[in-house]
């Protein structure tokens, strides 16, 4: 249900091919904001499922035009910095500014901590933590420069506040972005600028770890239950975190920053 709480704003996100991120596109584009989209269009190859494809990052385009809004969408991979650049200002060329970011793109395998492969552990921090560094730095100038505050919402886990086993390259990226983000967030509170992360349980998306499986069943009995959730659903939708960054993104939250928002179905209640 939309308030267009956004009305007038432009809001970026990475990752926006599909799941949470094509969620958080349409879900602000409903609220009224213009959207900065971008994705790698590419398999990540240390991951065990298919990566986003510009046939994706096309249907969140056409997904957002639904809405009546504006829409660039870019092929890019957040690990470079310099296309993250040039993503964000052709962007605010054409959009007319720059009022949310959400650092949402990731990848996730499995692996016990000790067994994760070098080139593993690499990617996954290079993307989820280098990436958000990247996003950070190439838009929070510009924020900065508007004189207009913002609001930037980067994407965590529920393995970002516990250590989830299997998952350590994850798990330490993860509490790698809380750490920044609370870093930027009391930096950035004189510029009215806010910074909050957001930490999902399962969601359902196209991000499968499918070798998390046999790990689940061989250490079932020991590590299982830390993944247990309160609530009765097994996942959340990406609809479910969309509206939590379309809250985090509005004035309804203006005096809401450096915090850790689990969206969870009561996982860390636990």
């Amino acid at each position: 249900m939309s308030t267009r709480r956004l009305e007038g704003k432009v809001a970026l996100i990475t990752g926006a091919a599909r799941g949470q991120g094509r969620a958080h596109a349409v879900r602000l584009a409903s609220e009224g904001a213009d959207v900065i989209a971008l994705d790698v269009n590419a398999d990540a190859p240390t991951t065990a499922y298919p990566g986003p494809t510009a046939d994706d990052l096309a249907e969140t385009v056409r997904l957002v035009e639904a809405q009546d809004r504006r829409i660039i969408a870019r092929e890019a991979d957040v690990r470079d910095f310099a296309a993250v650049s040039a993503v964000v200002e052709e962007g605010v060329a054409e959009l007319g500014g720059l009022d949310v970011v959400v650092a949402n793109a990731g990848i996730c395998s499995a692996n016990l901590s000790w067994e994760i492969p070098v080139e593993q552990w690499q990617e996954t921090i290079d993307t989820n933590l280098t990436g958000v560094f990247f996003t950070a730095k190439a838009t929070v100038p510009v924020l900065i420069e508007q004189g207009r505050g913002g609001s930037v919402i980067i994407t965590s886990s529920v393995a970002g506040l516990r250590g989830l086993p299997f998952l350590g390259h994850y798990a330490a990226s993860k509490h790698g972005v809380v750490g920044l983000a609370r870093t930027m967030a009391n930096e950035l509170g004189q510029f009215n600028i806010r910074v909050n992360t957001l930490h999902p349980h399962g969601v359902a998306t196209g991000m499968t770890v499918p070798d998390m499986q046999p790990l689940m069943q061989q250490y079932a009995s020991t590590l299982g239950p830390i993944f247990m959730q309160t609530l009765p659903d097994q996942v959340s939708q990406p609809e479910d975190m969309a509206a939590a960054v379309a809250w985090l993104a509005s004035d309804d939250a203006r005096h809401v920053t450096g915090i850790q928002l689990p969206v969870d179905l009561g996982t860390l209640a636990r």
